[in-house]
């Protein structure tokens, strides 16, 4: 019994479920030639996804043809929201759905991007199936694409987003997760993948509160390598004694991404921070990016499971010592877990062409 219980992780009954798949493709010279101009293109294309979705009861899709990344997230009500370089997606799985096209369909696109957002109850333990459905639509829509370089790109995004600290507000009810591997969840429900790559991690953000820096800052203070610095320390030794050595600070004000070294490379524009980690190699990997001159609102902190960490029970016991780090950071930095929400979540990504 006690074996089994280091592999299960007890989360909030109130955390969140989300899931969403993204595909992408680069259409070429040939592409576009089928076509009397850049509208036409989309607006086809959209059409026929829109109707295979239909028959596949796919409810909330969307189309980006304006090279910007989207970033998806829950919320009770649904906003689409856009920056330079990324298109923000907030909605409630239960209740929104929508089919829509977003960008200018006058400029040609470097890459046509599909999202496809879960809707329902229980995203988790109905996965396999949305991820089926989505599938047969891709590969049924690829069939109709013309040209002969659009190969898709696929990613399956899941998370469970919860406060670590929602017992200490009130929220006594909890579940226990043994948080299984994507592929064997898959295939145990008659899914089974292609070959693939596959990515789990945890990230939680650290809001610095006027508490915070009113603790460790200086009034008058320019420079904040130093209270930086201070943090990372917490941070670093409390991995290290978890024995966690692919791990991540970031406090420039940048979102970070997370990706397996096999297809992306480290990388980052005045938005996004792409951190490449390879689950399979145990030396220490380890990024700490922060500006010296700028005190940013938050601290983004990412902990990568690796090899060692695929139990065939599932990553229970990684997310176990995810939370224990950060317990000990937040200790060490004195934060009230009454008063302060600490937004874990545990992501697994699967990637794969078609």
């Amino acid at each position: 019994m006690a074996s089994q219980n280091q592999h299960r992780v007890y989360i909030p009954t109130n955390a969140r479920a989300n899931q969403y798949i993204l595909a992408e493709f680069k259409p070429d010279d040939d592409f576009y030639a089928c076509f009397s101009d850049y509208r036409s293109a989309y607006q086809r294309v959209a059409r026929q996804l829109f109707a295979l979705c239909d028959d596949a009861e796919l409810y909330n899709v969307h189309m980006l043809v304006n090279d910007k990344l989207p970033i998806v997230r829950f919320h009770e009500e649904a906003y689409c929201l856009e920056t330079q370089r990324q298109q923000l997606f907030f909605y409630n799985p239960r209740y929104h759905e929508a089919h829509q096209l977003h960008g200018c369909c006058e400029s040609r696109a470097r890459k046509v991007r599909l999202l496809f957002l879960a809707t329902g109850e229980d995203i988790r333990a109905h996965s396999a199936d949305f991820h089926r459905r989505v599938a047969k639509v891709l590969s049924a829509l690829q069939e109709q694409l013309p040209g002969d370089a659009n190969k898709l790109k696929v990613r399956d995004h899941q998370h469970l987003t919860y406060d670590l600290f929602a017992r200490a507000k009130g929220h006594k009810e909890s579940y226990g997760y043994k948080l299984r591997a994507l592929a064997p969840r898959y295939e145990a429900r008659g899914c089974p993948l292609p070959s693939h790559r596959d990515l789990t991690y945890a990230r939680f953000t650290l809001p610095l509160t006027r508490q915070l820096k009113t603790q460790l800052l200086d009034a008058s203070a320019t420079d904040y390598g130093n209270f930086y610095s201070h943090i990372e320390d917490a941070f670093i030794s409390a991995c290290e004694a978890k024995r966690l050595p692919r791990r991540a600070m970031v406090a420039n004000g940048r979102t970070p991404l997370i990706r397996h070294r096999d297809i992306d490379t480290s990388a980052h524009n005045e938005e996004l921070e792409k951190l490449s980690f390879e689950p399979g190699k145990g030396e220490t990997q380890s990024h700490v990016l922060f500006d010296a001159a700028n005190l940013v609102q938050s601290i983004d902190f990412v902990i990568v499971a690796g090899v060692e960490d695929h139990h065939d029970m599932g990553y229970g016991r990684f997310m176990n010592q995810v939370e224990s780090v950060i317990k000990a950071l937040c200790n060490s930095l004195q934060v009230n877990p009454e008063r302060q929400d600490i937004n874990t979540r545990f992501y697994q990504h699967l990637s794969y062409s078609l």
